[in-house]
């Protein structure tokens, strides 16, 4: 990823379904963690947890604020998985394109 992390931990952490709920909920904005678990099944600690391995992803950035700590998506964490993605995307299109047109000319012959 752009911060030298690669794509493996990104894709991981999103893998689990409160780490990919913490995600949604930053894409409102930034927040504190307090915030962040209020609506969660987890506890706050767990939270935080779940916040450090989005951190360690590249996914989220945290932003201190006097005693508060604010997490936000990570602009440049999420387009480089942005962009794999796409490029996984377009693989798999061309591929597919790959297999029609060979069907295709198999139908012909």
């Amino acid at each position: 990823m752009a911060n030298g992390v690669t794509i493996a931990p990104a894709i991981e952490a999103l893998a689990d379904p409160t780490r990919r709920a913490i995600v949604e909920a930053l894409r409102a904005g930034p927040s504190p963690v307090g915030a962040l678990a209020g609506p969660l099944p987890v506890s706050r600690p767990a939270v935080s947890q779940h916040l450090r391995v989005l951190t360690d992803a590249g996914l989220v950035e945290v932003t201190p604020k006097g005693t508060r700590r604010y997490y936000r998506l990570a602009p440049g964490g999420v387009d480089e998985l942005r962009r794999y993605l796409d490029d996984l995307w377009d693989d798999a299109l061309a591929a597919f394109a790959r297999a029609a047109e060979a069907e295709a000319q198999k139908r012909k012959d």
